[in-house]
């Protein structure tokens, strides 16, 4: 691993509060995600990626945007591992790189009808532009 990507796992770690070396792979994080049909790296492997050094697959899949951040990994963990919070603190540094907002400001305007709740638009704007 190399100097950088060992400051960015730290970061990550940090950012996110959390242990990823408490994961022990047991997998039930990612048996109760929602989204894991549609996800390239599961929770469980967030954790082993992070606490190897492996971040540049991480910051590049779209694994960090298909997370509904619901938690349901979280409670699941029997090491208190919060796979999601890694999930969300990957993403943060992935939309913070110059040009890699997911929502930008004028496209919010054509997500509006009385369908959507403007809660729903806020959180996604927070979630996916920083």
């Amino acid at each position: 691993m190399t100097k950088n990507m060992n400051d960015l796992r730290e970061e990550l770690i940090r950012m996110s509060g959390c242990k990823p070396s408490k994961c022990m792979s047991c997998g039930k994080c990612s048996a109760t995600c929602p989204a894991y049909s549609e996800m390239e790296y599961h929770p469980h492997q967030f954790a082993g990626m992070i606490q190897r050094g492996e971040i540049e697959p991480l910051l590049e899949s779209e694994s960090i945007y298909r997370c509904l951040t619901c938690f349901a990994c979280v409670d699941r963990c029997p090491r208190d591992v919060q796979p999601a919070k890694l999930i969300e603190a990957v993403r943060l540094v992935a939309i913070r790189e110059q040009g890699k907002n997911r929502l930008k400001a004028d496209q919010v305007p054509g997500m509006l009808d009385n369908d959507i709740p403007q809660q729903a638009i806020v959180s996604a704007f927070r979630k996916y532009s920083k």
